[in-house]
């Protein structure tokens, strides 16, 4: 199983975009910081209640952000 989720951010015109690559979630943030904390949340919310063997993710998931 999966351990990491990678994400994506980059800075836009106003705010850091973080996207994830393996699942279909995205969010933003003033900061980097700010940015990564609100991804974490985000994907926290969307596996919710998931099987996460459907989705190949390990409970105790990581995420990469580049």
């Amino acid at each position: 199983m999966k351990r990491i989720i990678h994400v994506r951010i980059y800075k836009g015109e106003k705010y850091y975009v973080a996207e994830c690559i393996d699942l279909p979630v995205v969010s933003q943030g003033k900061t980097l910081d700010e940015a990564v904390e609100n991804i974490r949340e985000a994907i926290h919310l969307h596996l919710e209640g998931e099987d996460l063997s459907e989705w190949d993710i390990h409970p105790d998931l990581s995420i990469l952000e580049a």
